[in-house]
């Protein structure tokens, strides 16, 4: 048993980037092992040797960094994540290139990255040029991403006030709080195998069962694990069908799921959030269902009025097919997954009105919860600004008046709505640089505009519905894909977690 405890010492030990590279190394096996069963011999064996060179250099590294004394740095996590999202997609990248030689290194990156980021865009627009094997490796890179996003938020995250977390804490964004982690593991290691512990058979358990009922519901086993691990990781992958042709039954139970982007009290209860009352007084969660309930009827009633005016004589089945093609829609870009109804469709031509991309842009823009696998701004932000608006218009009329709201309610009024205004600053300014950017590499305006949106809110698909027409990634030039990258890692990690990594305290410690 000293054995056993020495060798999970040993671990706990090892650096979080050679920690999270030999995990990636080791998933390697999955497809492997599938491509086996399959007949394709050849992809087997470059995932194979990939993932057997990857657990090897992981294994002796580990053996040269073993006694060696090891550094507490406040930052230090949050630049092993920084470093995961930049160079774990080149170590995926390669059985990729080995899979399928007609691609560039430099193409399998971006598409890793992508799917490591669970932004789910993609450089191949006939998916018939990628083999299942590939299909699959990407679903699960992206699986994966959102995993890391789940440990990642609470051992973190959460302890630097980051990623939202912000909103509610008294200090400042990158630092610690005084008491706020006092039960918490001293080491951030073992702070983040102890969340890893915890959420990964959640995460996991959740997986299977909705790869489950998306086959009961019609679809076929390959295409169900494949969109059960994208709807749990909102990165919107297929394996190159269509996500709900299980019909509407499949939408349903993916909607279900999806409902696990607006907060994290949906799943856990890890976090400090702005609400002691449970998910029944979850802030994010009711301001997520406020807009999955309003925007889908303001389309509804647009597309009533228009299909009245044109005089269709539409069946009451067609009305409510598109009005649930409006709600299941809106409930996969507000959680940033970008999947589409296939009565998404039917929406449109039922009142004869084009519906823009501008609201599907709105929404990924919104986001989902704090400390979730969902992008954009985050709902508790939005919160944040609607409590002070709220609160500054009634002091135009009572300037005297004291609010009621409590300590927390307080907090998020002032200082929460502070920081919240300067994330959403921040935001823009990215926002606009990623758009300039790419207008200087050749990019067209309305192009560049979707694209940043998509990047930045890691909600891909947008670059096929959000435009006039789909935008192919892959006429992009290298300028410009490298542009979206970064703008990839960006949205991912976030503005406040890029500048908290510049602080002196970093490189002082």
């Amino acid at each position: 048993m000293s054995r056993v405890n020495k060798l999970r010492h040993d671990l706990t030990q090892l650096p979080l980037f050679l920690m999270m590279f030999g995990m990636g190394a080791v998933s390697m096996f999955v497809p492997a092992t599938y491509a086996l069963l399959a007949d394709r011999h050849g992809a087997s064996q470059a995932f194979f040797y990939a993932g057997l060179l990857g657990t090897v250099t992981c294994l002796l590294i580990g053996v040269a960094h073993a006694g060696r004394p090891t550094r507490q740095s406040p930052l230090g996590p949050l630049l092993s994540l920084l470093s995961a999202f930049v160079f774990l997609p080149a170590v995926f990248a390669v059985p990729v290139v080995e899979t399928l030689p007609t691609t560039r290194f430099f193409n399998a990156y971006f598409e890793m990255l992508s799917a490591l980021t669970t932004t789910g865009a993609t450089l191949f627009d006939d998916p018939a040029r990628l083999s299942p094997t590939l299909h699959l490796w990407r679903a699960q890179v992206g699986w994966m991403g959102g995993l890391l996003m789940w440990v990642a938020a609470v051992a973190i995250l959460a302890p630097l006030n980051l990623g939202g977390f912000e909103v509610t804490a008294q200090a400042e964004p990158g630092r610690q709080e005084t008491g706020l982690y006092t039960n918490a593991p001293s080491s951030p290691r073992r702070r983040i195998l102890r969340a890893l512990r915890t959420l990964a058979p959640l995460y996991a358990g959740l997986t299977i069962l909705l790869w489950v009922l998306l086959v009961i519901s019609g679809q076929e086993p390959f295409g169900a694990i494949c969109h059960a691990m994208s709807v749990m990781a909102t990165s919107g992958i297929t394996a190159g069908g269509d996500a709900a042709s299980g019909g509407v039954i499949a939408e349903i139970v993916m909607a279900m799921f999806m409902l696990f982007a607006l907060s994290r009290l949906t799943f856990s209860s890890d976090t400090i959030t702005a609400t002691q009352g449970g998910l029944r007084t979850d802030p994010e969660f009711r301001i997520g269902l406020g807009i999955i309930a309003l925007v889908p009827l303001v389309l509804f009633l647009r597309h009533f009025s228009g299909a009245i005016d044109l005089d269709k004589g539409q069946s009451v089945l067609s009305a409510i097919r598109a009005l649930w093609g409006s709600v299941f829609t809106v409930i996969s870009f507000l959680s940033t997954t970008g999947f589409v109804s296939e009565h998404w469709s039917e929406t449109q031509s039922w009142s004869g009105l084009r519906t823009p991309g501008m609201i599907l842009m709105g929404l990924a823009l919104v986001g989902g919860g704090v400390a979730t696998t969902a992008g954009g701004v985050k709902l508790l932000r939005v919160f944040a600004l609607y409590l002070n608006g709220v609160r500054e218009m009634e002091r135009l009329v009572h300037p005297s008046s004291v609010s009621g709201a409590g300590l927390v309610g307080r907090r998020l009024q002032s200082g929460g709505a502070f920081i919240a205004w300067i994330f959403f600053m921040l935001f823009a300014l990215s926002f606009a640089a990623v758009t300039l950017a790419l207008s200087l590499v050749g990019v067209s305006f309305d192009e560049a505009l979707v694209l940043s949106i998509a990047m930045l809110s890691t909600t891909g698909p947008l670059t096929e519905v959000g435009g006039e027409s789909p935008i192919s990634l892959m006429a992009l030039g290298d300028s410009a894909k490298a542009i979206l990258a970064g703008a990839m890692i960006l949205g991912r990690l976030e503005t406040l977690a890029i500048i908290a990594l510049l602080t002196p305290d970093l490189w002082r410690s």
